[in-house]
Formats: C-alpha cells, structure tokens, sequence
C-alpha cells in the first residue's frame, strides 16, 4: 500500500466518523429542539379555582401559609367512624378495626377542644378553607375506651393480630382469605343518624360560624362508600347499593344545608375511576342488576340525575360537587419506586385525568372500550352537562407516588397544572410529608416561586406543546399585575431541550424571569433572565425540569 492510497482510507474513515457524529448530533437537535411551544392570551380563557391547591390533614401550619394553602380536609378511612362528641375513630380494616383515642389533654371539655376543632383551628392559621368529612355510614366508637371489631377471645384464630392488642385480629382467618362473618357491631359502636351530624354542624357554628362567616365551607358525603364493604367489614358487611347511598346523601345533605345553608356538600366521593361507572354492589357480584334496575344507567349519572330531581323535591341544591378519587392504578407507580419504567408510566399516567387517547397502563387497559381510556375529568364533565348542570367537579385525594423524589414533583406539577386548565374546582393531594422534598416546591412554583408571595396566574389561557409527554406547558394570567404565568416540565431525565415559546396575543418586554426547578438543585428554585427574541421566548430546559416565567407586557 502506497502513501497515497493509506491516506485516502484514513480520509475516508475520518469523513465517516465525523459524518456519523454530525448525524448524531442533528438528530439531537431536531429530538429535542422539535418541540414547539405556543401560549395563546386570547384564547381558552377561564377562571382557575383556587381550591385545586389544597391537601388533607395538613399539619405544617408554616408551609401552608407559604404557599397559600386553599383547602384542607378533614377525611379518609378513619373518619368515616369519627366519633365528635367523644374525639374517637375507628381504623376499620387500617389498623385492626380498632377504637383508637384520639390525644385530647382535656377530655373532660368534650366536644370542645376534639381533633375536629383543633384540625379547623389550624386551617385558620394557614388561611386554609377547611373540608369536613360527615359519617354516613351509621355507626360510630360507643366511648372513649381501646376496642376492636374482631376480638380473637370472640370470634377465634385470625391471620394478622396487633402486636400491642393482641386480642384485636384483621377479620380474617387463619387462611389469610376467609372473611369472620356474623361479628357484632356493638362490639365498638353504637348506631347514629343524620341527627349525629346536624348536631355536629351545629357546634362547628356555634365556635366558627357558618360556612360564609369564615367556618367550615365543604361537608363531603362519607368517604369511598363503594369500598365499606371492605374497609368496615365490621359494621357494613355487604357492598352498598345505589339506593341506599342516594338515600343516605339526601338525607345527610339536607341535615347540612338545614343547619347551614352556605356549605357546600361534595359527594358520593367514590375510590375512583371504577366508581363513576358501577355501584359497589355491582363490582362485587360481578354484575348488572343494580345499574339494570336503575334505568341501565352508569352509577354516577343516575347519582346525578337523582340529586337533579331532589333539588327540585326541596326546592333547594343537596349536592353541590361531583366528587371522586383518583390514583394511578399501573404496578408500583403509587410507591416509592426508582424503577425507570415505573418512573416513566408516572410521568405518562397523568393523562388519565384528560386525554380520550390514552389507553391506561395498568389493569383497567383490559376493561376494553371506551372505559380502557379513563378521561376522567372529561367523563366527570359530560355526565355533569347530561344530568345536572351546575354542578362542580372535586377530586377530593390523588396522589401520583414518589413525592420525595424529583419525578414526583414533576407528576405533581403536571397535575396541578392539568387541574387548572381542565377546570376542576376542587383537588387534595393525599398524604405529602416533608415540605423540604421535591413535592412541596411542586407546589411552591405555582403558589410562591419567588419566595415573595408570587403566584402562577388564576386565569388560563391556552397553551400548547406539539409533545406534551415530553415538555409540558401551562399558561395563565394573573389579574392582579396582568402579568402572563407560563410553566413548562421537562420530564425527559437526561437530555435538556432548547426551544422556544411562541407568545401571541400579548406583547411581551424584555424583562421576562425565568425560575427553575431541577434535579440539579432539589433545595432551591434558581431565578434567572429569560431571553426574548422577536415575541417569543428562547429557553434551554433542564433535563428533568420545572420553569416559571413571569412575563411583563409592554
């Protein structure tokens, strides 16, 4: 081989690897600066409720002041056998069915001073507009004294026992499958009515006021009655019907709106997507005859069209929000996984909430069509418009797992933001913890991004990205300085994104802020200059990002 022939190889060679590293890097560029962005002032404009930022049972009475928290409530499995009058819960299936005490340093002054009281009193330090769960389901603790629905000494040998009651057993057999049946009530409670809870109301306005003076403003109807059956297998064996929850929701709801007319009632307060479409009884016997015997309509619009007819009845609204829970049902996406395609689903599965394409991830796919896509905010509109008109739309708990790490704080920004822009009017996240975790600045880029109170803007406007699984984006004005609020979400894990937003209808100036969230700094949102190029703004995202820009107009 002659010298000229080994150059022209090694020519070939180099003008082959840079030819590869230049299609490499044009492909990069046109995966990851191929996404446009576009916000839109003119168009898709409504009011953002400002009751989608809440949670329940929050005890950080600092951090919620920080980020305004709107609503807490008072709800979950326990509450469904809260005893007012003597500060007790049941834990139903949580904890062995017992009667656990709740701290009260002054018993002896009860009802006042209970968890209730004390739970409102701390909202009103954050500022929060607090939510109260009303038992419906007709049993509550007897007395202030340790009991258990399934004591061993009575009902036998079970699977599981209370390391510290030994005598308080989970329900079942030895089998671990084996429900105890035949159990006694009384054992731990007594029976109560919608007087039990009129009085309740009557004390919370006797201490706050009503709901319009500044008291308690939501009253949900119990809590997940299509899973008593299950949860308080002691006292409501059997699966609840569709008779028996509209029966129970008119008469609770009329208590309330007797005592209070101001408050506003949330029900049936389902478990979840499932609990729009079949009544308890009907998922448990794997049947139909209950939607068959009430015009072969879905649970949820036959709930509402019977609460259209009770308000015509007494000639005045009982049910105020359509109410449900959601939670991603995929394997391993509601716990703590660090799984990358557990991480993935996360990020994708939000679109539960909205997207008529998506086809779940996870057991419901096998439902088969149209309920393999759960939309269920759409759903929860459409069965509104048909069957009541007027009312409003509550997810009441969702929480979309791994709150402590960065890709739970992305799910929880694209919740909030998807929140807004659908037009829901109530959602609690269940269960956040530690407000220095990711969740909480989730929270904070919408509700105080810049540590001064700064807020993404209560009126939405359209906002569009051409791949939402991969850049998010959520726009909004905020009336108080007419500023313009966009969010964006990297959920890519690797790669940032640069690319730009398109901003039409709304002049912007040059002093637009950008504020990030990365997995880069987890204990800090970074401020910064956005730049501005021709009415849209040119950003680089981090991989795994959360941005803010506060936008001025000219």
């Amino acid at each position: 081989m002659n010298n000229r022939t080994s150059y022209v190889i090694r020519f070939k060679m180099l003008f082959r690897k840079n030819l590869l590293l230049l299609l490499i890097m044009v492909n990069y560029d046109l995966a990851y600066s191929a996404v446009t962005l576009e916000v839109d002032v003119s168009s898709n404009n409504h009011t953002i409720s400002p009751y989608i930022y809440g949670t329940s049972f929050f005890n950080d009475v600092e951090f919620g002041k920080e980020i305004n928290l709107t609503v807490d409530r008072f709800g979950g499995n326990s509450v469904t056998r809260y005893n007012w009058k003597n500060d007790v819960s049941n834990r139903a299936s949580d904890w062995f069915f017992e009667n656990l005490l709740e701290d009260n340093k002054n018993p002896e002054k009860l009802p006042d001073g209970s968890m209730s009281d004390l739970f409102i009193e701390k909202d009103k330090l954050m500022g929060a507009r607090s939510m109260l769960t009303i038992p419906l389901i007709g049993w509550t603790p007897k007395d202030r004294e340790k009991r258990c629905g399934f004591s061993v000494k009575k009902y036998g040998p079970q699977n599981r026992t209370d390391r510290w009651m030994p005598d308080c057993g989970n329900g079942k057999k030895p089998d671990g499958k084996t429900l105890i049946t035949g159990n006694d009530p009384a054992d731990t409670s007594i029976k109560i009515n919608s007087t039990f809870a009129k009085e309740w109301v009557q004390h919370l306005i006797k201490k706050y006021g009503t709901a319009d003076q500044g008291g308690v403003l939501f009253y949900q109807m119990d809590n997940e009655y299509d899973l008593w059956h299950t949860t308080h297998q002691d006292v409501h064996p059997q699966p609840a019907t569709t008779d028996e929850i509209i029966k129970l929701t008119e008469e609770y709801a009329l208590a309330v709106k007797e005592v209070d007319p101001s408050a506003l009632t949330l029900g049936p307060v389902g478990w979840g997507f499932v609990s729009i479409l079949r009544s308890a009884l009907d998922w448990t016997n794997r049947t139909s005859k209950d939607r068959e015997s009430h015009e072969n309509l879905d649970f949820g619009p036959y709930y509402l069209k019977t609460m259209k007819q009770l308000e015509l009845n007494h000639s005045k609204r009982l049910l105020d929000y359509l109410d449900l829970h959601i939670y991603p049902q995929a394997d391993n996406v509601f716990v703590d996984s660090a799984d990358p395609e557990v991480m993935a689903v996360r990020l994708r599965s939000t679109q539960a909430l909205w997207n008529p394409d998506y086809i779940d991830e996870s057991w419901i796919k096998n439902m088969g069509e149209p309920n393999n896509r759960v939309q269920l905010i759409p759903r929860m509109k459409k069965a509104i418009e048909t069957y009541y008109p007027g009312t409003k739309i509550a997810i009441t708990e969702y929480n979309w797992g791994n709150l402590k790490v960065m890709n739970g704080a992305l799910a929880q920004a694209d919740v909030l933001g998807i929140m807004g822009r659908e037009g829901v009017d109530v959602a609690l996240l269940w269960g956040p913890k530690n407000a220095t975790e990711p969740w909480a600045y989730a929270f904070r880029m919408y509700r105080n991004y810049d540590g001064k109170g700064s807020q993404f803007g209560s009126i939405s406007v359209s906002a569009k990205s051409s791949d939402e699984q991969t850049l998010a984006i959520y726009a909004s004005i905020r009336p108080s300085d007419k500023k313009l609020t966009v969010i964006a979400i990297n959920k890519d894990p690797t790669n940032e994104i640069d690319t730009k937003i398109e901003i039409k209808n709304f002049d912007i100036s040059d002093s637009t802020k950008a504020y990030t969230y990365s997995q880069n700094n987890l204990t800090k949102i970074v401020e910064s200059i956005a730049t501005v190029v021709n009415n849209a703004i040119e950003h680089k995202f981090p991989a795994y990002s959360i941005t803010l820009f506060e936008v001025a107009g000219k």
